[in-house]
């Protein structure tokens, strides 16, 4: 496992793993329609590449190739957190809290805060983020469930 800085030459390869991994969850925690809202098809590689740009994420990769990444706001807001669905339950996620926390703390960030999808939850719960409040996202007319949580450095 190696964490790296974003480049434009791995966007294709983050957008292809955040529609993976969204549709990937189990429909019935997230249904065929939700997940469609969330990640469309076909793929806006241009958006992606213009979004990326200006986030900027650090990337996780497994034998140079895209495992997760994570998104680092400079006001501590972790806008995204995905891992390849082939690539789930082998510690990319924690990989990456853990690389975000040490980047936060460096950049004097004393509180991180997430909207978290029913799938992530618990596993910000597990690294000290507390709920602050449920919310509801309508993205084409479809709903989205998440969850605000935040966590003191």
């Amino acid at each position: 496992m190696e964490i790296i800085e974003y480049s434009s030459s791995r966007a294709k390869q983050v957008a292809d793993l955040f529609y993976m991994s969204v549709h990937a969850i189990d429909s019935l925690i997230y249904g065929q329609a939700q997940k469609n809202a969330w990640a469309a098809y076909p793929i806006d590689y241009g958006a992606w590449q213009n979004r990326l740009a200006l986030t900027k994420p650090y990337l996780l990769l497994i034998d140079d190739e895209v495992a997760g990444f994570i998104e680092l706001a400079p006001d501590g807001h972790i806008h995204c957190l995905y891992v390849s669905p082939v690539c789930q339950r082998k510690g990319v996620a924690t990989a990456l809290l853990h690389h975000v926390f040490c980047v936060a703390n460096k950049l004097g960030i004393k509180q991180l805060y997430v909207e978290a999808s029913f799938i992530a939850k618990p596993l910000f719960e597990k690294f000290g983020f507390l709920l602050q409040h449920e919310n509801n996202v309508v993205r084409n007319t479809v709903v989205l469930v998440n969850f605000t949580m935040s966590k003191r450095l």
